[in-house]
């Protein structure tokens, strides 16, 4: 690192400000979201991997958004569990600058993935006929083989200039956790280039991806209504609702925290907390229930694993 003799070695992290006289009863909701989150996403993986019938390119995709929700729920659970299980507020600069760097990279995959799914439904819905030939298992492999070295080096530049930054005090984190713009506030040097990278990764990347997913559903409206039955029209439509439900329970809040971050300077430190704690542990808690709740062939395949171990 080349952090001076006179900057901080660690950063503090926040709790839920206002409630750190009963902090300790929150441990049991927060471990019970991260026990659904590793479990219902682990029991997607398996389901998937399991069954030969559902070796096909959306669930594919559906495992590779799982696998970006663990891999985001085991970045932020050190230091989540850290404050309120055991009231250490306490983490060392260069472990907050790899935590960060992880959250990043699994919240650009998440983002990747939600755009695949999204073109997973327009061919689908558009080319039902050529939906295998299109769609091979070879070429959802390169997909995401390629959005994970997009993720991956992205946002690899961002540790390498974080690292060039002096910090000084005080030294105290608005989250549980580390993010790039949070921990850039606290750099007492000049900080435009991090900024502006940080911006630039954003726009190329979750922006871009937002405005192609919405393409996608402008697309995917257009075919249905050229369909001549209406039962028809509710059954193309039916495969869309969990991945609609994914995008608006990872793009709502991940909106929500940039604008607060960028606008809401003198907003309440509470909201700060909340919506980045909704940003990180929702939609690895939400994504496997709505997928388990709405996909039949996923339900019904759960269930039937559950009869058999029962019996």
């Amino acid at each position: 690192s080349n952090l001076t003799v006179d900057s901080p070695a660690v950063f503090l992290l926040t709790g839920i400000p206002g409630l750190e006289n009963v902090q300790s009863w929150l441990t049991v909701p927060l471990c019970t979201m991260y026990m659904v989150a590793v479990l219902g996403n682990c029991t997607i993986l398996f389901i998937v991997h399991t069954e030969p019938s559902l070796h096909q390119p959306m669930y594919y995709f559906l495992s590779m958004l799982a696998l970006s929700d663990l891999g985001l729920s085991v970045s932020t659970m050190p230091t989540m569990l850290s404050i309120f299980l055991l009231n250490s507020r306490e983490v060392n600069v260069n472990a907050c600058i790899a935590q960060l760097y992880f959250i990043h990279t699994f919240s650009l995959m998440e983002s990747a993935v939600l755009l695949a799914m999204a073109f997973d439904r327009f061919v689908a819905i558009q080319q039902p006929l050529r939906y295998a030939s299109i769609l091979t298992d070879s070429t959802v492999l390169r997909i995401g083989l390629a959005f994970a070295v997009r993720s991956a080096f992205m946002v690899m530049p961002t540790p390498i200039l974080l690292r060039q930054l002096q910090f000084c005090l005080p030294n105290v984190l608005s989250h549980s956790f580390c993010l790039h713009q949070d921990v850039m506030k606290l750099s007492c040097s000049d900080r435009r280039i991090n900024s502006i990278l940080g911006l630039f990764v954003v726009v190329s990347t979750m922006g871009l991806d937002s405005v192609l997913i919405v393409l996608s559903y402008i697309l995917i409206i257009s075919t249905v209504l050229g369909i001549a039955s209406q039962d028809e029209r509710l059954k193309a439509l039916n495969t869309c609702v969990s991945h609609i439900c994914a995008v608006l329970i990872f793009y709502i809040p991940m909106i929500g925290i940039s604008m607060i971050h960028r606008f809401g300077k003198h907003a309440s430190p509470l909201v700060h907390v909340l919506m980045a704690d909704v940003y990180v542990l929702v939609p690895p808690v939400m994504n496997p229930i709505v997928y388990s709740v709405k996909t039949k062939q996923i339900r019904r395949r759960i269930l039937l694993r559950f009869h058999r171990q029962r019996s």
